[in-house]
């Protein structure tokens, strides 16, 4: 694979995919200002990118009725998760996500460099310390580690967005890394600098 390559497996580029999908990922570009790579790598497997966009935004749209992980919470555990899976392309796009919603511009890369020893808000550190658990040892989860997420105020329905959250980054970690997936150098100064 070359420096420049986006993806090992080559990209589909938004023009060439199915109508429906062309549609999702010109919203996505249109309010970003450009195409995340991840969505030209997954491209060659439509129905796959179906699938993912789906429950990527079952989980990470926060629901309006009860309550729920706020938007920046959601992404501090992809955060948390991609930096446990030294995933450099989510932590990259997503650490980008969190800083235009906590418009703090240090906070993710914190938590991917030492999730464990940043200083974070009771409810911040046990979103994160429960995602590290699911993403480096989810057979070893114990009721404890749900005692200490509801210590902190966190719902049960909360706890199970962190851990499904926790489960598709995992997942979308892996195939980051299969595909050797570069992020967009656009990732890298948003929520540093002011947008134009």
């Amino acid at each position: 694979m070359g420096i420049a390559e986006v993806s090992r497996f080559g990209v589909v580029e938004p023009e060439d995919l199915p109508d429906d999908l062309r549609e999702r990922i010109g919203v996505i570009a249109e309010k970003s200002g450009f195409v995340p790579n991840v969505f030209r790598a997954l491209g060659r497997r439509p129905a796959e990118l179906r699938a993912f966009l789906d429950y990527h935004d079952a989980l990470m749209v926060p629901a309006t009725d009860g309550p729920t992980l706020s938007a920046a919470e959601r992404e501090l555990v992809v955060v948390a998760t991609s930096g446990a899976n030294h995933c450099t392309y989510c932590v990259v796009a997503h650490g980008a996500i969190l800083r235009v919603r906590t418009k703090d511009p240090e906070l993710a890369d914190h938590v991917a460099a030492n999730p464990y020893g940043v200083v974070l808000e009771s409810r911040q550190r046990a979103i994160v310390d429960l995602a590290l658990r699911i993403a480096t040892d989810s057979a070893g989860l114990r009721e404890e580690d749900l005692d200490d997420a509801r210590d902190a105020g966190l719902t049960d329905e909360e706890i199970w967005d962190v851990g499904a959250i926790t489960a598709l980054f995992a997942m979308s970690n892996r195939l980051a890394h299969l595909t050797a997936l570069r992020p967009n150098p656009e990732f890298h100064l948003m929520g540093r600098l002011p947008r134009d």
